[in-house]
């Protein structure tokens, strides 16, 4: 007797505005995914990162930063909610009305019990290919954050900064963040 195939439903964009808005969810590869709440330190680290990015950009009239919960719309299978984003004044046209428009320059993700993978491997596969240009994977545990560059649509790692180090970014100049007041 032959195996059952079972095919997983492909759901899209117009799936995804059906979920109920009291949740927060994404969309991976056409899987619509649940997202837990954050617990209190990712949101912590969340704020510090936010505060110290949103006035760098700011004072030096770079663009936009987003964080969470904010759609990020990269194609009719692929809608995620990164934890922080930076979009370049140069392109920020792709902010409509309802959500973003494709990919920003930079994303940060805070790793947490129930992301991990979702961070490390579909989300890292899925902003290489949409063309993110630095990718920023917060690790609270170690007290560390991985920088990830866009090399010919794969990323490499850049530098893992840990707690006593400065994390300095490729695509916004000048910036530096000293970790021990993140962590």
């Amino acid at each position: 007797m032959a195996p059952t195939v079972i095919e997983k439903k492909k759901y899209t964009y117009k799936d995804y505005l059906k979920t109920p808005e009291d949740e927060r969810h994404e969309l991976i590869g056409g899987e619509l995914l649940m997202t837990p709440s954050p617990v209190p330190r990712h949101q912590r680290i969340s704020r510090k990162i936010e505060f110290v990015l949103e006035k760098f950009v700011t004072e030096n009239d770079l663009g936009e930063v987003f964080y969470a919960p904010c759609d990020v719309y990269l194609d009719d299978e692929n809608v995620v909610q990164p934890d922080i984003m930076f979009i370049s004044k140069e392109r920020l046209n792709i902010i409509g009305e309802k959500n973003i428009q494709g990919a920003p320059e930079l994303v940060i993700e805070i790793i947490s019990e129930s992301t991990a993978y979702r961070d490390f491997v579909q989300k890292k596969k899925l902003y290489a290919i949409s063309r993110v240009k630095e990718y920023w994977i917060v690790i609270p545990e170690e007290e560390s954050i991985e920088v990830y560059v866009l090399k010919d649509n794969i990323y490499t790692l850049y530098k893992a900064y840990g707690k006593e180090e400065t994390l300095e970014s490729l695509s916004l100049r000048d910036l530096k963040i000293g970790l021990k007041s993140i962590f």
